[in-house]
């Protein structure tokens, strides 16, 4: 080798580099906007490493915005995943719930603004068609420009920009206006965990609204509600019983999307998340996620 293709050897090897350190340094955001599109860590994972192995396979010489390349690439392949993952849905056994990002204690080691999509948010998103779910997150959650989101869905930026409004039209009428008091929310979602660890079923009865709702996630894989349970009543009942099946259960308390949860485990072995909207001080809507495939955003230690 002479000392010119060595040295062209030397710049090819600086040039992937720091390609590399910009995709790794990237890399938070990236699983980000998978994440806001799927509601899944894991499939959020494999966009962005599919993305990867794209980016290496082209001429990058000629990609003149590297975050932006990136940022389209990976919305995109998060897209068509989004739109094979509806029908997949529709023969999921029982509830979807999405997966439950842990925010606390560190979030620097979360997903890329996570916190940022609240539980109650992910939750409303799913009832987005898969456009308006992308232009509303890429735009409303990212900040992408419209030219940016109409790059990445492959439609006008007027289009995009109606879509988006849409989208943002359902999520304000969906979202449930559930207590924001940080505070206030915690002490409900401890009393809960007590009442539910005790099977105190009248101290239960008393933090329940009595017309709360219940939303179980299993998959299929775990035993979880097949429907959703509705009334005070009925899931204070169905939550006595768990605990008298299982008394092993402890509860820890957990911030998921930036909401207070719970982390329920049996021994050192993560059993579910659970998810509680809180209204007026009472427990207004509890999911609970049971599918030990949607653990993947945990980093919290299972010992009790």
């Amino acid at each position: 080798m002479n000392a010119s293709e060595a040295h062209e050897n030397r710049t090819a090897e600086g040039a992937e580099d720091r390609v590399l350190a910009e995709f790794a340094a990237l890399r938070p955001r990236l699983i980000g906007v998978a994440y806001g599109l799927l509601g899944s860590v894991a499939e959020a994972e494999d966009v962005v490493q599919d993305a990867w192995i794209r980016l290496q396979r082209s001429d990058l010489a000629a990609i003149e915005d590297f975050t932006g390349w990136l940022v389209t690439t990976t919305s995109r392949l998060a897209l068509d995943v989004l739109r094979s993952a509806r029908t997949r849905r529709e023969a999921y056994v029982g509830p979807w719930l999405p997966e439950p990002v842990e925010t606390e204690p560190d979030p620097a080691e979360t997903v890329g603004l996570a916190d940022a999509m609240s539980w109650a948010m992910l939750v409303v998103l799913e009832t987005l068609s898969p456009a308006e779910r992308a232009a509303f997150v890429l735009h409303d959650v990212f900040g992408l420009t419209f030219d940016e989101v109409a790059q990445a869905l492959g439609r006008s930026a007027a289009a995009c920009r109606k879509l988006a409004s849409r989208a943002r039209e359902h999520v304000e009428e969906r979202r449930p206006r559930f207590d924001v008091d940080p505070e206030r929310h915690r002490a409900v979602v401890e009393a809960f965990a007590d009442a539910t660890g005790t099977g105190d079923f009248d101290r239960l009865l008393r933090l329940l609204d009595p017309e709360a709702v219940m939303i179980s996630d299993g998959g299929g894989v775990v035993r979880a509600a097949r429907n959703p349970i509705y009334g005070g009543e009925r899931i204070a009942r169905f939550l006595v019983g768990i605990n008298a099946k299982y008394p092993d259960r402890t509860f820890r308390y957990v911030v998921v999307n930036g909401d207070a949860a719970l982390l329920v485990l049996r021994g050192e072995h993560i059993d579910g998340v659970i998810a509680l909207g809180v209204d007026a001080g009472r427990v207004a809507r509890i999911d609970y996620v049971r599918n030990p495939h949607k653990f993947h955003g945990l980093h919290t230690g299972a010992a009790p």
